[in-house]
């Protein structure tokens, strides 16, 4: 489908090489076959071609400086020449499509075999005379010829709901994906880029952008094409999307300056012109290649791979194929990318769905063969009947009927309804987290987020408003506590004062006046900046005009920002041919390298270290409490002659003066302390990992409550981090890092490696029974492995590059802190709602089998019709996970701890509601089964014949088996033993709507369903009754929520994961899931050997307590024959992670403290049934993420080895 309108394309290109140019001087074949040269090469082929840049921009009709004119006419002639900027999107698969899928459905299909065969047998009717007698009890209803008539009635009903089930589920596919394309496109269009148009800089969407275009570049864009760059500084691109290369090119308009789509700006800025757009540019040419429409591809969306590494980052924004984005398959290819672990909910539902699917395929089996054996038993057996052929098809009617009764048994075992709940549910709260600036790039990462035990979260923008205002300044040896009077300063330094702000930082950092009347002036561009520039503003200047004397092609040198250097420095030539390089920066990076200082008539004079000293203790420290960011400005003067070695930026990046230092305020955002407040008491551990310096970052930490006085916790920089966790070699160790990040709340002065190796060390931590999960927030390009490494990655959406949007899972649209707890409360909401789904569904599961199986057995027939099973199975899993799965969250979802990734899905209060309701509903029509035609007075329905009428006492029963599900639906709406169940339900129409919805259905079923839903209408009185049972479930919820869950131990661990299901490798594993008595008998005896051993450790650790003491300064005795010094010895140390025990010698009171609350506390058993539960004895084996720190490294495993 892709190809064709690619070939579309191409047909008109080759159409319009004919008239060449329409005016232009390059065709769209030119214009390609220059984009694939490199280098030098490039640099040639522009000289002799096309007179440089500037000749290529002649023929392009398009100003170097003052871009294009932005004429309509012009630029639909551009568009229709050289194409659009967009990739034909892959077209969406059709509803029909959507059925065909939905009819694979195995249980389905077995489904229809059934109901064609009982179809084709109801047509058949045996000879008239042999019917009667011979095949005895068979035949025994066929008497009345309307009821014979009617025997094709059952097929066709079960082929109709088949038909009903299939269409919702199709249906639900497609808004699913309708809604997906939504999602798409609306991050597409949120992509912007800067153009310069009639010498206006804008901001473009992508798709708007036309070859011939200027584009501004910077640090941290996409680029949304390909083009030539103009001028560029220090400009260094990430091209390993297209090339596989991971280090950064350098790319200068003499040397190298070939720019191309889907690259990322990793340092410095510059401007290009636009050679190549949409399918003609290089991704656009791959995509092509790749048919925009493999197969393939759409198997590997349904698999949503999350990209591992930046190899992998092709998923191109703009020109994405509007297909799930998975736009990078030459490079999956290429980059072997594993699959991203299972969400946590998945991984549990999984598991729980094929435990439940194996319980209702044996069940179904089961009630088949009982059947059939009980009919040829009873027929040929006891009554000693021949088999008579003309009778056959009427044993195979039974046969058949018998085959339906047990595939409508597994119909309802298996929950098909949990799919869609999770779907329904994720893709409600997807939409819904809209409204709350949330924008969910990878559905999973919602529910995931609800685990969430620790946000990494950044200072700047997300806790703060990132609108700076410059408070404080110390210039001419004095210490100004606001801005003053600039009569005050010295000329000559507010004259390089001025300068040195306005040339020395990015020109697209602009004060524009505010949109409203009355409102703050428009700060664009870095923030950081912007309040450097509302300083000029303040002391009565303008910065424009200084801007306008020296635009940027003019500029001589610049070395721009990045996360190594946390400075900016410009080179400008002055009129008598020597230079001024102006610099700005983090200050106590700045003043080290300054030796001189302006005074206070504006002279430089001598800067020593002491007065550095004294400079950060009065100056720089008391702003930073205050919470001030603060930047220092400085400039040095070269001479002309001989001019600097530029390159050697050791060198000049020193000998500075310093001309001021600034203190920058970015105020604490008003909402930020709640939510903070909120993580804490949900369980979360908000730590912030900022690049300013530590006192800042304290005092704004403090603001926000992440840190509270008195309490035990570090604030520490990254050198210290640094020194913390690494060894003599300088390689992390996973140990040294747990002793740092659980007491961690600031991270201060930080780079993007500490920030990723922190986020490493805290998902790979085993000191923890539950594997932590971990959140962060990033806006900057090299936030990248940060966002990727997390569990759940958000990006900021104002101020966030596109290579952290690309990189996040979430968008924070309005890149605020307090948007994340909404995302928590989202998250909890999804597993809360499926845990609501979980227990209604699987109380009607339990219920429904047992009804069909014991009815089968001892009847002979089901109860519960195959034809109203399945509407049970409708009403109960399709609107029942729609109206679960809509509850909207409550703060009270924020006041519990997070559920942790080896919690059952299904808790104690849960299994006891379900099997309490369970049991009342079973207890119900077990009465109505066997004594309800005495209760009611009415005809029995046990023991009918083939084809008889539908009994009121059968239709009694299916009534009120729906009635008590419907209550029960209300019941489920609470799943922690609340006891009002009605809290909130006017909040969700959703659910009410359905509930009388279904209930008003039921009415005109049983009324008037007649012989296809095996119905008899009743009367009021009986409808009372049925209605009664029904709100009984209210009341006996009531009596469930006072049972304590302690009387319940037992049924803890449906659809649990256990340690083992974490790994992946672990599916090897499926086949031992068995585990026979004998092996368990076995394990209960080694569990017993290790609690002894676990006694003897304990023991010899209070004696080595003791021996440590006496031995003070002795050398200890290495005897290897005791048990202890023989686990320690390095030979049985797995040296490759983490040790549960720090070795025994050097244990503190401390540590022995943790390690008895840690054996104390009840751990998960490694073998996956589960028995060993009780037993009290870490024998966890913690999982790890890394693949090698898998192997269990416990002293006393260890000792178990060599044993």
């Amino acid at each position: 489908m892709g190809d064709m309108s690619n070939s579309d394309f191409y047909a008109k290109n080759q159409r319009n090489e004919g008239n060449h140019t329409a005016g232009f001087g390059c065709s769209v074949m030119e214009l390609r076959s220059l984009m694939e040269l490199r280098g030098t090469e490039a640099v040639l082929k522009l000289q002799e071609d096309y007179g440089g840049v500037e000749g290529l921009c002649t023929r392009l009709k398009t100003s170097p400086t003052e871009g294009l004119t932005g004429a309509t006419t012009d630029l639909d002639k551009r568009r229709e020449l050289y194409g659009k900027n967009l990739i034909p999107p892959k077209k969406p698969k059709t509803f029909l499509q959507l059925v065909w899928e939905a009819l694979q459905d195995v249980t389905l299909i077995i489904l229809e075999i059934a109901a064609l065969i009982s179809l084709g047998l109801s047509f058949y009717h045996p000879p008239e005379d042999t019917t009667g007698a011979s095949c005895g009890a068979a035949a025994g209803g066929a008497e009345d010829e309307s009821e014979a008539e009617a025997g094709w009635i059952e097929g066709a009903a079960i082929l109709l709901s088949v038909v009903c089930v299939v269409l919702v589920t199709a249906f639900n596919d497609w808004s699913k994906e309708k809604q997906f394309r939504g999602l798409q496109s609306r991050i597409e269009q949120e992509q912007k880029f800067q153009v310069v148009r009639g010498s206006q800089v804008i901001q473009l969407p992508v798709a708007d952008i036309v070859v011939g275009d200027i584009a501004q570049i910077k640090y941290g864009d996409l680029l949304p094409a390909d083009g030539v760059l103009i001028q560029g500084n220090d400009l260094k691109i990430d091209e390993s999307s297209l090339t596989g290369e991971s280090d950064h090119v350098s790319k200068a308009a003499d040397r190298d300056p070939m720019l191309l789509s889907g690259t990322h700006v990793m340092e410095g800025s510059g401007r290009m012109v636009v050679m190549a757009v949409g399918v003609n540019s290089q991704t656009g040419i791959i995509f092509t290649l790749l048919g925009a429409g493999i197969v393939e591809e759409e198997e590997k969306k349904e698999k949503k791979v999350k990209k591992q590494d930046g190899a992998a980052a092709m998923e191109m924004q703009p020109l994405k194929s509007a297909e799930g984005g998975e736009a990078d398959d030459k490079e999956r290819k290429k980059v072997n990318v594993s699959k991203k672990e299972k969400s946590v909910l998945q991984g549990k539902l999984t598991k729980l769905a094929v435990q439940i699917g194996k319980a209702g395929l044996l069940m179904s089996a089961i009630t088949v063969v009982i059947l059939v054996l009980n009919f040829v038993i009873d027929n040929f057996v006891l009554q000693k009947r021949p088999w008579m052929p003309e009778c056959t098809p009427i044993y195979i009617q039974y046969f058949v009927k018998f085959f339906i009764i047990g595939v409508t048994v597994l119909v309802v075992a298996v929950p098909e309804g949990l799919p869609l709940a999770v779907t329904i549910s994720l893709a409600y709260s997807v939409k819904k987290m809209m409204k709350d600036n949330n924008l969910v790039r990878h559905l999973d990462a919602c529910e995931t987020m609800g685990n969430a035990t620790a946000i990494c979260s950044d200072k700047t923008g997300t806790l703060t408003t990132n609108r700076m205002t410059a408070v404080q300044f110390y210039c001419a040896d004095m210490h100004y506590k606001e801005i003053p009077d600039p009569g005050a300063l010295p000329s000559k330094s507010l004259e390089l004062l001025i300068s040195s702000i306005s040339i020395n930082s990015a020109y697209t950092s602009k004060i524009l006046p505010p949109d409203k009347e009355g409102g703050l002036p428009k700060q664009v561009g870095n923030k950081t900046e912007c309040g450097l520039l509302g300083l000029v503003l303040d002391l009565k200047r303008d910065y424009q005009p200084i801007r306008n004397q020296i635009p940027e092609e003019k500029l001589y040198k610049v070395y721009t920002f990045n996360s190594a250097r946390k400075s900016m420095s410009t080179v400008v030539k002055l009129p008598d041919g020597s230079f001024r390089m102006y610099s700005k920066g983090a200050s106590e990076i700045v003043l080290k390298k300054c030796n001189r200082i302006l005074n206070e008539v504006g002279e430089p004079r001598v800067f020593r270290p002491r007065d550095k000293d004294e400079m950060v203790k009065k100056v720089i420290e008391p702003m930073a409490c205050n919470g001030l960011r603060t930047i220092c400005v400085a400039y040095r003067d070269f001479p002309g002659v001989p001019e600097p070695a530029w390159d050697d930026e050791a060198d000049i990046l020193s000998d500075l003066v310093a001309i001021t230092v600034i203190g920058i305020e970015d105020p604490v955002r008003p909402e930020v302390p709640d939510a903070i407040r909120k993580c804490q008491s949900a369980g979360i551990t908000v730590r912030m990992v900022t690049g300013d310096n530590i006192n800042t970052a304290r005092a704004i930490a403090i603001k926000c409550g992440i840190i509270n006085p008195g309490e035990d916790f570090l604030c520490i920089d990254g050198k210290e981090f640094n020194r913390r966790i690494r060894n003599e070699k300088g390689e992390v160790e996973q140990e040294r890092m747990d002793k740092v990040w659980p007491k961690l709340r600031v991270l201060a002065r930080s780079s993007p490696t500490d920030k990723h190796t922190l986020v490493k060390g805290i998902i790979d931590s085993t000191m923890v029974e539950q594997r932590q999960v971990v959140a962060v927030t990033g806006d900057g390009t090299n936030d990248g492995p940060a966002l990727k490494k997390a569990d759940v990655g958000f990006a900021m959406g104002i101020a966030g590059t596109d290579v952290a949007k690309e990189a996040s899972d979430i968008i924070l649209t309005d890149d605020n802190f307090s948007s994340i707890v909404k995302a928590v409360m989202w998250g909890r909401n999804v597993y809360d709602s499926i845990s609501k789904f979980l227990q209604f569904q699987l109380t009607v599961n339990v219920v429904a089998v047992i009804v069909a199986f014991t009815g089968a057995c001892i009847t002979q027939d089901s109860p519960l019709k195959a034809v109203q099973m399945l509407w049970v199975n409708l009403i109960m899993d399709t609107f029942a996970s729609l109206a679960l799965a809509t509850e909207p969250p409550t703060e009270s979802l924020l006041k519990r701890r997070p559920y942790g990734r080896n919690k059952p899905l299904i808790s104690s209060t849960m299994t006891k509601n379900i099997l309490g309701h369970g049991v009342y509903q079973l207890v119900i029509i077990f009465t109505l089964l066997f004594a309800g035609e005495k209760i009611f007075d009415i005809d029995s329905g046990r023991n009918a014949p083939l084809h008889s009428p539908p009994s009121e006492h059968y239709t009694i029963i299916f009534n009120s088996f729906v009635m008590m599900q419907l209550f029960n639906e209300i019941n489920a709406r609470k799943i922690h033993g609340e006891r009002n169940v009605f809290q909130g339900i006017n909040k969700n129409p959703i659910f009410y709507s359905i509930v009388l919805g279904t209930f008003v259905v039921q009415i005109f079923i049983v009324q008037f369903g007649g012989k296809p839903f095996s119905c008899q209408p009743l009367d009021i009185e009986k409808w009372m009754w049925c209605v009664f049972l029904g709100v009984g479930e209210l009341l006996w919820g009531q009596v469930m929520a006072t049972i304590p869950n302690s009387r319940l131990r037992f049924l803890r661990r449906a659809g649990q994961l256990s340690q083992k299901d974490e790994l992946p490798e672990e599916d090897v594993n499926e086949d031992n899931e068995e585990i026979d008595h004998a092996e368990r008998e076995l394990r209960r005896g080694q569990i017993l050997w290790f609690r002894g051993l676990n006694r003897i450790q304990t023991q010899i650790r209070v004696v080595n307590a003791f021996r440590s003491s006496l031995y003070e300064g002795l050398e200890k005795p290495d005897s290897r024959t005791s048990i202890h010094n023989f686990m320690t010895h390095p030979e049985f140390r797995i040296e490759d992670s983490t040790p549960h025990m720090p070795l025994i010698d050097a244990t503190t009171d401390e540590e022995s403290a943790r390690i008895n609350r840690k054996y104390s506390s009840q751990p998960s058993s490694p073998n996956k049934n589960n028995n060993a539960i009780d037993s009290g004895i870490n024998l966890n084996i913690d999982s790890s993420k890394s693949a090698a720190s898998s192997s269990p490294a416990s002293p006393l495993h260890s000792l178990e080895t060599s044993l």
